[in-house]
């Protein structure tokens, strides 16, 4: 029999970065280049066959670009057990502000033991290389390494590029520490025993001589009987 699992995953990122599209072209295999902006929060639903028992009920919460500036991401982060921080490729300025959103992340959302939730990072618009890509930009691997990113991928909403692939690896991860915490909590639980009354031990050699007594009393005193 399968059960379900719910999983919250932000989509975060500065304006125009392409997440809307991601989330269109990951959940409905539709592109367009005329999307309007998010404005607040929208969210879509994919399910997964994860496994033979596991059916992943995946919430996509698409942040709107300006929302890091407001105080409504802490409502919107809540609960969330995952993410995908994605910049333009193209534009330098959405990448520097990759840590600002990763900061703000952190700040607000976290794990059961305190440790930062998965995190995904994406290097969107892939496909526009002719246009010039950020010639500033460091190498993702270290970057996204030193920074605490579960992985990075190159992707391309029109091409369908990584998409699939980037947003697997998220969930792999998101699935992984929640079966290492199941099995901890399961270990813990397991590990547990009842309290164990214990009883004074009684003193035979002080009944035998007609007294009262027990291991551990300060003094014996005559027996009423």
């Amino acid at each position: 029999m399968q059960h379900e699992r719910l999983l919250k995953v932000l989509v975060i990122g500065d304006l125009g970065v392409g997440k809307t599209s991601i989330i269109k072209r990951y959940v409905h295999q539709v592109f367009s280049q005329h999307y309007r902006a998010t404005i607040g929060v929208d969210f879509a639903l994919k399910m997964l066959n994860w496994d033979h028992k596991t059916v992943v009920r995946l919430q996509l919460w698409d942040i709107a670009g300006q929302e890091r500036y407001g105080n409504m991401t802490r409502v919107y982060y809540r609960e969330a057990v995952g993410a995908l921080v994605v910049f333009d490729m193209t534009r330098l300025s959405t990448f520097q502000a990759v840590l600002k959103w990763k900061g703000d992340l952190d700040s607000k959302v976290a794990l059961g033991n305190g440790t930062p939730v998965p995190a995904v990072l994406l290097a969107n618009k892939c496909d526009q290389r002719s246009h010039g890509l950020c010639p500033k930009l460091p190498k993702l691997e270290n970057f996204s390494r030193e920074y605490g990113f579960v992985d990075w991928y190159e992707t391309s909403a029109k091409d369908n590029t990584n998409i699939d692939a980037a947003i697997s690896c998220l969930v792999k991860s998101i699935m992984s520490v929640e079966d290492d915490r199941a099995l901890s909590d399961a270990a813990a639980t397991a590990g547990k025993t009842e309290p164990v009354l214990v009883l004074p031990r009684f003193d035979y050699s002080a009944k035998e001589k007609g007294l009262s007594g027990c291991s551990g009393c300060t003094s014996l005193k005559p027996r009423d009987d």
